[in-house]
């Protein structure tokens, strides 16, 4: 769903989720955040998610693989650890054999099980499509979660993973990429956040987020709003996936590029004549994309040779500064 359409559902219950009613809830949707952080003592806190989605890829491992590193990347991006999932199945039990079913969860365990988490089980239900994900339960010491509040103007930005997968997976469908193209985006949204998180807690950062269905600019957005700062991306630093730009270009994005300008609309200021098909490619939805890390500068160099030894991407896209007025992001050429 749309952030525009989602926040039209959320503004009447916003009383259901007022934080004063339980002072033990440290993120919650007050400060939309990737995952909820709710305090059970002074040594250990729950981090609780949940993400699912119908089929992004055509082979069911892989679909499966993708849909529970997405959802685990919440709790990477709160610095936390992976303690245990539930699975979250739709299957046209009529139209698909079981067995596909049975290799879409074997993607997603495989997943869990790397991360170091427990596979605890989970609900399905009938339905006309598939659909697939987790809730996920993570820990971490209260007060040492990272959000994507914390932002500070000076900080440096850094995204650990590169974009595209939403032009790819859209042209995908439509037998438009080259079948190799597609093997190395796959490879990229089934890799998970794991090393990347270890990165930043090890140097300490002072705000993340992970690049999901908003896009780039959609997440980094949120983090700016709630960091209170203004985050200046460079168009001609942003990593792409092979094949990304020429899926953009031959008219592929996934269409929640157009959805993410839209919601953004005066918040988000283009400059220096940055091509169309960049802005697009900042926009689109990004399905188990990688973080988006806000470091100060004196920590930069540590986390980037944190990540890199680490065989994470460490690519430098741009940095924050000091608000002006109701902007946001700034995309620059």
């Amino acid at each position: 769903m749309g952030p525009e359409a989602l926040a039209q559902v959320l503004r009447p219950l916003a009383g259901i989720f007022d934080p004063k009613l339980y002072p033990d809830l440290l993120r919650g949707l007050d400060a939309p955040d990737d995952a909820a952080v709710w305090r059970l003592d002074d040594e250990r806190a729950l981090v609780l998610t949940v993400d699912f989605f119908p089929p992004v890829v055509d082979d069911p491992w892989w679909y499966g693989r993708i849909a529970a590193a997405n959802a685990l990347s919440d709790i990477y991006a709160m610095g936390a650890t992976p303690f245990s999932a539930l699975n979250l199945v739709a299957f046209p039990t009529s139209e698909l054999p079981l067995s596909v079913l049975g290799t879409i969860l074997q993607g997603g365990g495989d997943a869990v099980r790397e991360a170091g988490a427990m596979m605890l089980g989970g609900h399905s239900i009938v339905d006309t499509g598939i659909k697939f994900g987790l809730a996920v339960t993570g820990t971490v010491v209260p007060g040492r979660q990272v959000t994507n509040a914390g932002a500070q103007a000076g900080d440096v930005l850094y995204l650990t993973k590169p974009l595209g997968t939403g032009c790819l997976t859209t042209g995908a469908r439509k037998s438009q990429v080259d079948e190799a193209v597609m093997q190395g985006a796959m490879e990229s949204m089934g890799r998970l956040n794991k090393a990347a998180c270890e990165a930043m807690v090890a140097i300490g950062v002072n705000a993340a987020t992970d690049v999901t269905g908003y896009g780039l600019i959609g997440h980094a957005a949120e983090m700016a709003e709630g960091s209170g700062v203004e985050l200046v991306l460079e168009a001609g630093s942003l990593p792409l996936l092979a094949g990304a730009e020429a899926a953009m270009r031959a008219g592929l994005g996934s269409g929640g590029a157009g959805r993410t300008l839209k919601h953004l609309g005066p918040r988000l200021a283009v400059e220096g004549g940055v091509d169309e098909i960049f802005q697009r490619l900042a926009a689109d939805s990004e399905t188990s994309g990688g973080l988006l890390i806000a470091v100060p500068p004196a920590r930069e160099a540590a986390l980037r040779q944190a990540l890199e030894e680490r065989g994470v991407l460490a690519q430098r896209i741009g940095a924050a500064r000091a608000r002006s007025g109701e902007l946001s992001i700034r995309l620059v050429r």
